[in-house]
This record gives structure tokens, C-alpha cells and sequence, in this order.
């Protein structure tokens, strides 16, 4: 990783991931953090938390020191979490496969744009998929809506995230925090040549239609345009090596509750997250079943292309995402299911030719899990892949 100059002021500090030589003291920083301590007691050691909080806490942080003994770098921490990505897979996944990442240059960094079903184990898929490779890691970007506590924030900026703005107030403001956004982007891919993972939108698809946001592309190439007014937009994204990303779970182990939000916008208009929500489901997708995962690296956007404006940007994302985004048979036992599709579409795009009596059975078994207000919603997640990748959405 580059590091800071100890001569001139790093532009980037707020935001960046941290650099080997705070690793540290972020780490005893962490030993020492009463909320990231009772956060960890009251998840491993309820009953000693409650009746004992000061030995509690004590164990936790002997527990962290022992953890990250030895880990001096970013690399030394990323094998140790690689550790637990393979537990992760071993115990909630029945099969990891991944397509694509061969056709790109092992030696040259790319701004990877994803579609987001997962807060945390979609960048994390893409890093275990580079590690397994033998790659480099990619920089992650994650909202700063997830980071409400300084520990998380440790944690994430360990592991290679840097922040995105979502909570700045103001035009001036917002446009000063995405200005140094995308500066720190080209930055990392240009001079440092270091790969980025982001989302292709804000926020996950929650009812499971991947579409990129045009602002999304306008922010990424504000820096070039900047320095240079003449460069077009397409330009700007082939200098990024702008390559889409597609991930694919077979099931989504925080359907329900995003079943329980889209009810609520769609009924209430309105959904209020609790505290700590983002969390929970961080929680929820690492420890819940998922089935089988695929992830489908594409090709630079651009090369050989005349793009000439964000929406011909993300019309392409759009494209590779969904070309890449494999359909299980929850997929199409969800389109089955489904009473608000119309009977012919639904008789034309059903493909039932790989689904097993297993995968019925499984299917049949969560669905009944589903409250009866919630089942539509539930069923949609699964179902809307299959008519977005058909144009019927």
C-alpha cells in the first residue's frame, strides 16, 4: 500500500483505509474500546456481561489482543479475516464459484462496480475471489451511515474501506465531500494502482432489480473533468478501467426483512430503520444459509465503445451485470410462485429444466416460513432478476 508522505499533507486522510504504519495503534486502539468490547461480550458472553461487565470486558480484550497478535500490516490483517471467509463459505454456502476474473490483467487495478445485495459479503466475495487468485485485494467504499461507531469504522478502515459521504448537509458541502471522493477514486486506480470495489447504486437492491445510477458515474469522473474540461465522459471511465461485476446468491439470507421493508414503503410509504439495523443485517448475511454463490467478473467498460454520457455508462453496466447474473432455480420457482406476474409472461421465462426435487423442497420450506402479508415482496426478490434480465420488468 503507498504511504502517506511525512512531508506534505495527505488530502485523503479522512476517508482513506489506513496505511501499515497505523495498524498499530489502530489494534490497540481496538483492545481498548469499551464499545466495541461490550458489543462483543454481550454477543459471545451475555450472562458474565451482565453480573460480571468489568471481567467480561477483560476477557474480550484479551481475546482481541490474542486475535491480532502478530498482524502488523493490512496484508496480515486481510489472511486472518481470509480465515474466516473460509469457515464462512465452508459453513453457510453450499458452493462458491467464480467466472471472468481469468480475461483480466492480474497486474493492473480496475474500478469493479457491483450490484449490491449484501452490505458487507459482496466486496468481500470480490476480495476472497482476488486472494484465492493470488491478487491484490481490492479498496472498498461503504457508506458513512454504516460507520455510526468509531470502532466500526477502525474495523472497516482495517480491512481496506474508505468512506463515502451520505451524511454531509448542504450543496456546497456535499459537492466538496464527492469532489474529494472521486479524486481519492482516480487516485487509488491511476497512481496507486490499486483496484476499488463499489456499489453500482446506493443502498442494496432490495427487491432485486440491479440497475447503476447515472450520478453514481458522474461522480467518478468529476476529478478528470476537473483537471482537464475537454475530456468526455468516456474517456474518463476507460482511464478508470471500469469493469462490472455481477453476484448472484441463491438465497438471500436477509430476504425476510427486506420483504418487511418494502411492505412498509409500499403500505405506509414510509420505512424507519431501527438503531443499528445495518448492523444486524451485516450479522444476519455472514452467519445466515445462502445456497450457492456465483461471481461473474466482466470487461472494461468502454474499450472499442463510444459512451458519451453517464446513462450510456450505466446502460453498459447494466448490461454485463445482468448477462453475468446467474439464475438458480429459487429464481424461477420464485417467478413460479409469483401471482402478480401475468400467466403467459410467466409460462414464457419459466425454466424449470435444473431445478431438482431438492431445490423444490428447500424452496417450499423458507417460503412457508414467510408471513402471508409478506409473501409477494418475498417472492419478488427472486422473481424480479428473471424479468429485469428479460426486459419485462
Amino acid at each position: 500500500m503507498t504511504q502517506a508522505s511525512t512531508d506534505t499533507p495527505d488530502p485523503f486522510a479522512e476517508i482513506r483505509p489506513y496505511h501499515d504504519d497505523e495498524v498499530a495503534e489502530v489494534l490497540a486502539r481496538l483492545a481498548r474500546d469499551p464499545e466495541l468490547l461490550d458489543a462483543l461480550t454481550q454477543f459471545k458472553l451475555p450472562r458474565l456481561a451482565r453480573f460480571a461487565p468489568g471481567l467480561a470486558r477483560a476477557l474480550a480484550s484479551f481475546v482481541v489482543r490474542r486475535e491480532v497478535r502478530g498482524v502488523t500490516s493490512v496484508r496480515d490483517f486481510q489472511a486472518r479475516i481470509a480465515g474466516y471467509m473460509q469457515r464462512m463459505i465452508r459453513t453457510t454456502t453450499d458452493a462458491f464459484e467464480v467466472t471472468g476474473l481469468d480475461a483480466l490483467d492480474g497486474d493492473t487495478a480496475y474500478l469493479f462496480i457491483g450490484n449490491h445485495r449484501d452490505i458487507s459479503l459482496d466486496p468481500a466475495f470480490v476480495n476472497y475471489a482476488l486472494y484465492l487468485a493470488g491478487r491484490n485485494t481490492v479498496r472498498i467504499a461503504i457508506g458513512d451511515n454504516l460507520l455510526q461507531k468509531p470502532y466500526v469504522s477502525d474495523l472497516m478502515r482495517l480491512n481496506k474501506s474508505f468512506i463515502v459521504p451520505r451524511s454531509a448537509r448542504g450543496k456546497r458541502a456535499m459537492l466538496a465531500a464527492y469532489q474529494q471522493l472521486s479524486a481519492y477514486i482516480r487516485h487509488s486506480i491511476v497512481e496507486d494502482n490499486h483496484s476499488i470495489w463499489m456499489a453500482q447504486r446506493e443502498g442494496r437492491a432490495k427487491d432485486g432489480i440491479d440497475r447503476a445510477d447515472p450520478a453514481i458515474i458522474k461522480m467518478l469522473t468529476m476529478a478528470r473533468r476537473q483537471q482537464d474540461k475537454t475530456v468526455g465522459i468516456g474517456e474518463a471511465v476507460r482511464e478508470l478501467r471500469l469493469v462490472p461485476v455481477s453476484i448472484s446468491y441463491e438465497y438471500d439470507p436477509c430476504d425476510l426483512q427486506k420483504a418487511h421493508e418494502l411492505h412498509a414503503l409500499h403500505t405506509e410509504g414510509r420505512y424507519e430503520k431501527v438503531q443499528y439495523e445495518d448492523i444486524r443485517s451485516i450479522v444476519a448475511g455472514i452467519t445466515g444459509p445462502k445456497g450457492r454463490i456465483r461471481l461473474h467478473f466482466g470487461t472494461p467498460v468502454g474499450l472499442g465503445q463510444e459512451l458519451d454520457s453517464a446513462e450510456a455508462v450505466t446502460a453498459e453496466i447494466d448490461r454485463q451485470v445482468l448477462t453475468g447474473y446467474h439464475l438458480f432455480p429459487s429464481h424461477y420457482l420464485a417467478l413460479e410462485a409469483s401471482e402478480g406476474v401475468e400467466e403467459g409472461l410467466r409460462r414464457e421465462l419459466l425454466d424449470l429444466s435444473e431445478v431438482t426435487e431438492a431445490d423444490r423442497r428447500r424452496f417450499e420450506a423458507r417460503l412457508a416460513e414467510v408471513p402471508t402479508h409478506l409473501r409477494a415482496w418475498w417472492l419478488a426478490q427472486y422473481a424480479n432478476p428473471v424479468l429485469n434480465r428479460a426486459g419485462k420488468l
